[in-house]
């Protein structure tokens, strides 16, 4: 089939899963062109050919807060007001007539990708949604998780409904599973790169840290108040060549190599409540103190069903009595994660083999 693959360019985790799952495509016949906004551009680009760079939305975070005004703002201008035509909603409506003359797409797959699903509404072709997002409108949530943030929730759900409408089917990568209350909907274990299937676990004597949002070196300030305590820290120092050492801090540039064997071997992970990590210290059974970005309640969700699971901790912010208490429910945390289990990508491919099949 031809498949017009929609990739959105906000965080580079849809871009990772993405290309495992346009791997396989490829591999079972599948002719796809992707349309990408982006830094994730830039990564798919040096693993496909056929890939297409469009303007996408962005976020604007500060101090480990989303600055809603100012997202708002900038998309809009970018969007209607770009610098050149080649770029906002003219250069995305450009590509649209480039694909629709050169390619023709049978089929549409977004993760999560506005301006592929509007493609397909204009030339009438089914979509298939994969991504992690859909789990906040699609599925049932218990009032302790509602009541975490019942107007984040509400927020949350109505901009996920209004994303992607009347799908074929909605594929929801996830390492929790509520009660699903909408049909065309099927859960299946998140989606690993070829790199942690690989991995092999062990439990090394340091803490993984991945803390990237402006504002994120005040966290350095508690750790560095465990000193015997060694942390590998990926992020809060960008742009550097060479790894860097605070005291008990070490400070590493980012290789995928390098953070890989560090994830596989942590004995526990802090980082923010973003999916593709949180799923693959899951999948590594890496106990996590997760910080979700403030008013972005995906991340909110992933870390309070993390807590409810037993698999880590979910928190506002960092002090120093939450680090005590990641440090001292490793063990516990580590049990509760050896009941986890995912045949690796195997159900994934299953469900998208089948809905592709019965799409022709």
């Amino acid at each position: 089939m031809r498949i017009l693959y929609g990739v959105v360019g906000e965080g580079m985790g849809h871009a990772t899963r993405s290309r495992v799952t346009i791997d396989w495509l490829l591999a079972q016949g599948h002719d796809v062109h992707i349309v990408v906004s982006g830094r994730a551009h830039d990564m798919l680009r040096k693993h496909f050919a056929d890939v297409h760079r469009i303007h996408g939305l962005h976020m604007i975070y500060e101090d480990n807060e989303v600055k809603k005004a100012r997202t708002l703002l900038s998309n809009l201008r970018e969007t209607f007001l770009p610098d050149s035509l080649r770029d906002g909603l003219p250069g995305n409506v450009r590509q649209w007539f480039a694909l629709a003359r050169q390619f023709a797409p049978e089929v549409v797959i977004s993760d999560f990708e506005s301006w592929s699903w509007w493609y397909a509404q204009v030339h009438h072709l089914p979509v298939v949604s994969i991504d992690n997002m859909q789990i906040i409108s699609r599925c049932h949530h218990d009032d302790d998780v509602f009541g975490v943030d019942p107007a984040g929730f509400l927020l949350a759900k109505g901009i996920v409904r209004s994303k992607l409408p009347g799908c074929h089917h909605y594929v929801v990568t996830t390492f929790f599973y509520p009660q699903v209350k909408r049909d065309r909907t099927t859960l299946v274990p998140p989606i690993l790169r070829p790199e942690i299937l690989a991995a092999r676990p062990s439990r090394g004597d340091h803490v993984l840290v991945y803390q990237s949002g402006a504002g994120a070196e005040s966290i350095a300030h508690v750790l560095k108040s465990f000193g015997n305590q060694r942390f590998l820290v990926y992020g809060m120092r960008r742009g550097i060549a060479e790894p860097e050492v605070d005291g008990n801090l070490e400070h590493r540039p980012f290789s995928e190599t390098r953070f890989v064997d560090d994830l596989a071997s942590a004995k526990a992970v802090i980082a923010g409540g973003g999916f593709s990590l949180m799923g693959e210290a899951v999948y590594l059974r890496k106990p996590m103190l997760s910080v979700p970005l403030e008013g972005q309640f995906e991340q909110t969700l992933n870390a309070v069903y993390l807590e409810k699971l037993g698999y880590g901790l979910h928190r506002k912010a960092i002090a120093v009595a939450d680090v005590e208490e990641l440090l001292a429910g490793t063990e516990v945390f580590g049990n509760n994660l050896a009941s986890y289990s995912q045949d690796g990508n195997a159900r994934l491919f299953e469900v998208l083999g089948e809905q592709l099949a019965g799409l022709t």
